[in-house]
C-alpha cells in the first residue's frame, strides 16, 4: 500500500508515476481521494477547534463556580455538552473517511522505481544480460510436451483427475522434478544463507491482503471452502485459500513484529505447490506445462533495511541466476517496464531460460523489490538506531520456478533418440542416473 502522506504532499507526482503502469485509469480515483482528503482536514480543523474551546470552557466553569454564578456555569456546560456531541460526530465521521481512504488505497499498486525503464508492456523490457549460448541440434527438435509425454508426463490423467492446466507426472520424470526442487533448496540454503521453512498451502485472508493479492486479485486465487459444524457455513472471514506462492506464507511470518535492527535481513525460502487460476490468461500457453493452475516453486523472500532493499534486489537475482548456471540453461535478465510490472513491485527482474522447441525465451523466475509497499500493508517494522520504528522492505523471487525448469532441461538436453542426459548437477539426486529414456 502506498503512503497517504506521500499522495498527501505531491499527489501530481505519484500520479504521474502510476500513470506510467498498465491501465492507470484503474487505480485511483483522484477526485474522490481529493474529496475525502478535503473533507478530513475540514473536519479535523473543526475538530482541533472544538478540543480546544472545551478545554477553555472546562477552564471557565471553575472560574464561575468558584465565583458563585450558577447560571454563567450552567451555560457553559451547555456549551460543553454541544461541543461533545459534534465532537464525537466528527469522530465517527473521521472513522468512516480513513476506511474509504484504505479501500481506495488497497486497489493502488506500488510507484516504479525511477530506474525502472517507461513502456505499455512486456514490450518495453530492457535486456541487461545473457549467459549461455543456445545449442544446436542435429536433429529436429520437440517440445517438453513430445519430448516428456513417453518419460512419464502424463496431461490426459490430470484432465481426468482434475481439469484442464493440470498435469501427472510418473515414473523418472517425477523422480526429475523432485531432484530439481531438492537441488535448489539445497543451493539456496547452503550457498547463499536462506533457512529453509515449511508453510501451510492454504492461508486466511489477512495473511493474502498483506502481500497485495486480496482485496484486487480474489479472482486469480482458489478459495478452500471448509465444512461447518452441524452442516453450518462457515462464516467469510474464516475462509482459506490456496497459496498462489510461499511469498505469502513467508512474508507474512513478519506481520505486525517489530524487530531489532539487528535482526535483518531475514532470508527465507520454502519449496510449495502454488495454486492459481489463471484468471484473464484463457487461449495463452494451453499446451503443456508453461501455465498451469498447479506448479512447484522455491521461492526466496528478503525482509531488509530500507537502504538495503536495491542491494539485495541484485543478490536475489544472482541466486537464481546460479541455479540455471548450474544447470548448464541458457537465459538472460530482463528489466521490466513500468507497463509489466506486478502490483506490488517498485522493480523487478525476470529470468527467461532458452526452451529450444519454442525457439525463444521464456521467463522462469521474477525477482522484485517491494520496498515499503507489503510491510506497510503487514506493519512489519524495526526498531532503528533512533529507537523510532521504521517500516522494512520485502523483496520476494522464483528461485526457481519447478516446472518450467523441468520444462527447460527436457527441451535443452533432448536427445534424437527420445532419451533426455540427465544435467550432472542432479545425478546425485537420481542415484546416479544419467540419462532418462522412453
Amino acid at each position: 500500500m502506498l503512503d497517504i502522506f506521500l499522495l498527501r504532499k505531491d499527489l501530481a507526482s505519484a500520479i504521474a508515476r502510476l500513470e506510467t503502469r498498465k491501465n492507470p485509469q484503474a487505480f485511483l480515483d483522484v477526485q474522490a481521494f481529493q474529496a475525502l482528503e478535503s473533507e478530513r482536514k475540514t473536519l479535523q480543523t473543526r475538530t482541533e477547534e472544538l478540543q480546544a474551546q472545551r478545554n477553555q470552557l472546562s477552564k471557565h466553569i471553575g472560574m464561575l463556580m468558584g465565583k458563585g454564578d450558577k447560571e454563567g456555569a450552567e451555560a457553559a456546560k451547555a456549551q460543553v455538552a454541544a461541543s461533545k456531541v459534534e465532537l464525537e460526530q466528527s469522530a465517527q465521521r473521521l472513522e468512516q473517511i480513513q476506511t474509504e481512504l484504505q479501500t481506495m488505497l488497497m486497489a493502488v499498486p506500488n510507484l516504479p522505481h525511477e530506474s525502472v525503464p517507461v513502456g505499455p508492456d512486456e514490450s518495453g523490457n530492457v535486456e541487461v544480460r545473457r549467459w549461455g549460448t543456445p545449442a544446436t541440434f542435429a536433429f529436429e527438435v520437440k517440445d517438453h510436451v513430445d519430448v516428456g509425454t513417453p518419460l512419464g508426463l502424463d496431461f490426459d490423467m490430470g484432465v481426468k483427475l482434475s481439469g484442464s492446466r493440470f498435469t501427472v507426472m510418473k515414473g523418472g520424470i517425477a523422480r526429475l522434478h523432485r531432484a530439481l526442487s531438492a537441488f535448489m533448496l539445497d543451493v539456496q540454503t547452503q550457498e547463499h544463507g536462506y533457512a529453509e521453512c515449511y508453510v501451510p498451502y492454504a492461508v486466511n485472508a489477512d495473511s493474502l491482503k498483506g502481500t497485495g493479492q486480496l482485496p484486487k486479485f480474489e479472482g486469480d486465487l482458489f478459495a478452500a471452502k471448509k465444512g461447518g459444524q452441524d452442516g453450518e457455513p462457515v462464516p467469510d472471514h474464516a475462509a482459506l485459500y490456496l497459496i498462489p506462492t510461499s511469498e505469502v506464507p513467508l512474508t507474512n511470518f513478519v506481520r505486525d513484529v517489530v524487530l531489532a535492527e539487528s535482526e535483518l535481513p531475514i532470508k527465507l525460502t520454502a519449496h510449495t505447490p502454488c495454486f492459481r487460476s489463471e484468471a484473464g490468461s484463457y487461449g495463452r500457453d494451453t499446451r503443456g506445462m508453461i501455465r498451469q493452475h498447479q506448479f512447484d516453486k522455491v521461492e526466496m523472500v528478503q525482509i531488509v533495511h530500507p537502504d538495503h532493499s536495491y542491494e539485495a534486489l541484485e543478490a536475489m537475482t544472482g541466486h537464481a541466476e546460479a541455479i540455471l548456471q548450474k544447470l548448464g540453461l541458457p537465459y538472460r535478465v530482463m528489466s521490466l517496464c513500468t507497463g509489466d510490472m506486478g502490483f506490488g513491485a517498485a522493480k523487478t527482474y525476470d529470468l527467461e531460460v532458452w526452451l529450444p522447441g519454442q525457439n525463444n525465451y521464456r521467463e522462469i523466475s521474477s525477482v522484485s523489490n517491494c520496498e515499503a509497499f507489503q510491510s506497510r500493508r503487514l506493519q512489519a517494522r524495526f526498531k532503528n538506531a533512533q529507537g523510532k520504528n521504521e517500516l522494512v522492505h520485502t523483496l520476494n523471487g522464483s528461485g526457481l520456478a519447478v516446472g518450467r525448469t523441468l520444462v527447460a532441461v527436457l527441451e535443452n538436453y533432448q536427445n534424437a533418440d527420445g532419451s533426455v542426459t540427465v544435467p550432472e548437477v542432479l545425478r546425485p539426486y537420481m542415484g546416479g542416473l544419467e540419462v532418462l529414456v522412453p
